[in-house]
């Protein structure tokens, strides 16, 4: 508990901040104008002065005086710069609110001050609702000054530049005025105070226009782009370059024709023309000085759909084409002058972000979790810049707004500025460009925002086969910054991402369509030896989208067949092309029993943990299959599943253990199977009595099992002479071994696997590296890299194989270097067995190290060792 000096002290440091905040607001009072704005001021002031003198529970107002004062600070800063009678009447409205707001909670806090801490009239419950609405009140006055005050304070600049300009006396006074009050021009808005991360473009922008070079930003609603501009506008190099020649004009904010585009561009200019029909009446003007001329939000006149799109387009080329003259451009769509340098803006760096956001938010410090929200939306400027309006306005520390983002995601962002961010991208979506690619446009787009990787343009035509033109349909979203091009992938921004991604997606016609395009395709047989195994590749560039697919409609319809069958087929492709694991795991370890699709996803996801080399993993799901089996009665899926647990076994050096699990399945299938059942265990067999050195029935295995292979079953064919081509090799019968993995490759190699190709390179090298054949044994690992697919795994392998061949060349530092590799790797992946392989090399390197080490020193003393 603090002493009571302690809180002597805190009240000391609260009444001395209550002193400042009071000065800047009297100083403010002092400074305006506009006289609701002054009693505004006024109310707040006697608020904060009320609380400063206040010696019971001011504590209670502490947070309510600093919502006042951010209100007020927020006030001030719109009406800067503005006449009293150009305020709009939103704006006066809201002032007005605010105003009544202070008058009753100064009143309620006075009337607290006269009674005793514990009146009954008004007890602390009562107080805090009293609190919670005049906060949320506050609030809502805010967000009024935030979205609207500014933004129309600047649009009137030009009105009131002209009305503070002296009338000219003339024969025609009334033109003559209206010709004086424009011919000075319009000044810019003024810079964002707080702008991160964009010091190199602006820089580049900065020189470009120092060379009249005609420019244009491009990039997505709410990145950044006007801000860009308008620091540009206020650099120093370019206030001394253009001096009251820099001009902004936001063409979002008439209607798009080329008359009122000339119009606009004339009043902006300062020409005093009334009405030019094209640049004709203007280019003496245009051609007398050198001058920056700013289009923002050119997408409003520049759209080929729009009206009198051609026809602008035509005056905006021109205006680019003045040799004395810098145009800028900031638009979302590419459909520029082609003289325009095209920029585009990217999102924010991390950095930059961070400190966007805790520019604004200052209810907690800074934090990892903060950062990986950031992070995910894609360092969005406009994104960041709500987030953090939103957590300060709401004063949320790290852990609510943390918990906030788990809950609702991007939908944090509607909280208080739905509109703004909805706005940037309905904008979007209601240009004439967008509205003429047909109904099917807005459907395309929730297929891109749903998933991760976006489409990729080689599946246009079989995920979209009715739809005419979908090529030109993904160009135009492109051209339109709705979306952008990611390698071959067609992508978005996280924020558009999550606003476009169908809510319901049972009743996204295009979601589902897509869906069972995809189920099809994963449902098609992979078999090495058939000409269509290649096909299946696919899934090595669409694995993330597959499995994003898979894991909604299995929380969409979590009992569905068709659903789970198509997981067990998307385990089965990354088991042949992709190995690594899934998110589905704790989906399908907690399927029901009885679910029929349970037997085959626990199957293939023990494949995956198998060639991720944990063994440990693959055995315990192999466990709870055998177990469905028996219960089943399924003596054929018994088989199959105590062979597939005996080289589980094996790999984990429990030899005894899988011989007897092998064996068992042997007899089953003399029983229930045919020739390749058989052949399957056997094959197996073979490998594990192998590993447990019984060479001579090892061979007689893996030979009868190559008598039961059909001539079809090349890749069955192809890996029982690897396997005996591993048998001659630890017999010591090199000619016999290198025979036998020749014929393995061979095979492999006509039908191009390259996984099997990988793995005959990979034992080549083994063999060849313990005949001491160090030459022969790095070429063949130089093959397996070439055919090793994206997998750590295999990676680490080759890995620990390199480290090996280079220890025995007496390149340590090189073979340390990828024995450290390949351990992490394992470690990553849970390999034990493997990390136990590569720990012995590690050690034998140390080992050697040190004894060059000792040598040297010894070499050095003058005691050279005997």
């Amino acid at each position: 508990m603090a002493s009571t000096s302690q809180r002597k002290r805190g009240r000391d440091d609260g009444r001395s901040a209550l002193d400042a905040d009071i000065q800047v607001l009297n100083h403010a009072m002092d400074a305006c104008h506009l006289q609701p704005a002054r009693e505004a001021y006024d109310s707040a002031s006697a608020f904060l002065t009320t609380i400063r003198d206040s010696t019971a529970d001011e504590e209670d107002y502490a947070d309510l005086g600093r919502s006042c004062v951010d209100v007020c600070r927020a006030l001030e800063r719109g009406l800067e710069g503005s006449q009293p009678d150009k305020v709009s009447p939103s704006i006066l409205e809201a002032i007005k609110q605010l105003t009544t707001t202070l008058a009753a909670i100064r009143k309620e806090t006075v009337n607290k001050g006269k009674r005793n801490m514990r009146s009954r009239l008004f007890n602390r419950k009562d107080r805090e609702d009293a609190i919670a609405g005049w906060k949320q009140d506050l609030a809502g006055i805010l967000q009024i000054f935030h979205t609207e005050l500014s933004v129309k304070n600047h649009t009137m600049l030009a009105d009131l530049h002209r009305h503070a300009l002296a009338r000219q006396e003339s024969t025609n006074s009334q033109h003559q005025s209206t010709l004086a009050s424009v011919t000075a021009g319009e000044t810019p808005p003024p810079a964002p105070r707080a702008f991160f991360g964009r010091e190199e473009m602006i820089e580049k922008v900065v020189g470009m226009a120092e060379n009249l070079e005609p420019i244009a930003l491009i990039g997505a609603g709410g990145i950044g782009k006007t801000s860009i501009a308008l620091t540009v506008l206020d650099h120093s190099r370019i206030k001394e370059r253009f001096g009251g020649k820099r001009r902004f004009i936001r063409c979002d904010k008439f209607p798009p024709s080329r008359s009122n585009f000339l119009r606009r561009l004339s009043q902006a200019i300062g020409a005093g023309v009334e009405n030019p029909e094209d640049l004709d009446p203007l280019r003496s003007f245009l051609s007398s000085e050198e001058m920056l001329i700013v289009l923002d939000n050119a997408e409003s006149i520049l759209d080929p759909r729009g009206a009198d799109g051609k026809e602008i387009y035509g005056v905006v080329k021109e205006l680019g084409q003045f040799s004395n003259i810098c145009l800028a451009i900031t638009s979302r769509i590419t459909t520029v002058p082609p003289d325009c340098k095209t920029i585009k803006v990217p999102t924010l760096s991390m950095e930059a972000a961070r400190n966007t956001f805790y520019g604004i938010y200052e209810h907690g410090g800074r934090s990892d979790r903060i950062n990986d929200i950031l992070g995910q939306l894609d360092y969005h400027p406009l994104s960041v810049t709500l987030l953090a309006t939103v957590a300060q306005q709401n004063q949320w520390d790290n852990s609510r707004l943390a918990g906030e983002w788990e809950r609702r995601q991007t939908g944090v962002l509607q909280t208080e500025h739905d509109d703004s961010l909805a706005a940037t991208i309905e904008l979007s979506l209601a240009s004439p460009m967008f509205r003429a690619l047909g109904p099917d446009a807005r459907g395309l787009l929730g297929i891109v925002a749903f998933f991760p990787q976006g489409v990729d343009e080689k599946n246009f035509r079989w995920l979209f086969p009715f739809i005419p033109d979908i090529n030109t349909i993904f160009d135009k979203l492109c051209i339109l910054s709705l979306a952008y091009r990611s390698g071959s992938f067609v992508t978005m921004l996280a924020p558009l991402r999550d606003y476009l991604r169908p809510t319901d997606l049972t009743q996204s016609t295009h979601l589902c369509a897509t869906k069972d395009l995809y189920l099809t395709r994963l449902s098609f047989v992979i078999d090495p030896d058939t000409p269509t195994f290649q096909e299946s590749t696919w899934i090595i560039s669409e694995d993330v989208n597959v499995e994003h697919l898979l894991d909604a409609f299995t929380f969409v319809d979590a009992n569905s067949k068709v659903i789970w069958d198509a997981c067990a087929n998307f385990m089965k492709h990354l088991y042949w092309h992709k190995m690594r694991q899934t998110i589905l795991r704790s989906k399908v370890e907690r399927l029901p029993d009885d679910h029929p699709s349970k037997p085959d996803c626990l199957f293939w996801l023990s494949r995956l943990f198998r060639v991720m080399g944990n063994y440990t993993e693959q055995k315990s799901l192999l466990l709870r299959l055998l177990a469905l089996c028996r219960k089943e009665g399924n003596d054929y899926e018994v088989a199959l599943t105590l062979r597939e647990l005996s080289d589980a076994n094996r790999l984990l050096g429990l030899l005894e253990e899988g011989i007897r699990e092998v064996k068992e399945a042997l007899e089953i299938m003399e029983r229930v199977g045919g020739d390749y059942s058989r052949a399957r265990c056997l094959e197996t067999l073979a490998e594990l009595l192998l590993e447990n050195k019984q060479l001579d029935a090892a061979e007689d295995a893996i030979s009868r099992a190559i008598n039961h292979w059909e001539e079809d079953q090349q890749f069955n064919i192809s890996q029982s002479h690897r396997t005996l081509g591993k048998i001659y090799r630890r017999k010591g019968e090199r000619e016999k071994a290198v025979q036998n993995f020749e014929v393995a490759l061979g095979i492999a190699s006509r039908f191009e696997w390259h996984n099997s190709i990988f793995c005959i390179h990979y034992d080549m090298a083994f063999l060849f590296y313990s005949e001491d054949e160090l030459d022969d044994a790095q070429s063949h690992i130089t093959q397996a890299k070439l055919h090793m697919a994206d997998d750590q795994y295999c990676l680490g392998n080759v890995m620990e194989m390199q480290g090996w061949i280079w220890y025995e060349q007496d390149s340590l530092e090189d073979a340390m270097s990828e024995a450290l590799g390949a351990k992490e790797i394992y470690e990553k992946l849970g390999a034990a067995v493997k990390l136990g392989d590569v720990g012995l090399l590690i050690q034998a390197i140390e080992e050697e190290m040190e004894r060059r080490a000792t040598a040297v020193a010894s070499d050095s003393s003058g005691n050279p060792e005997e």
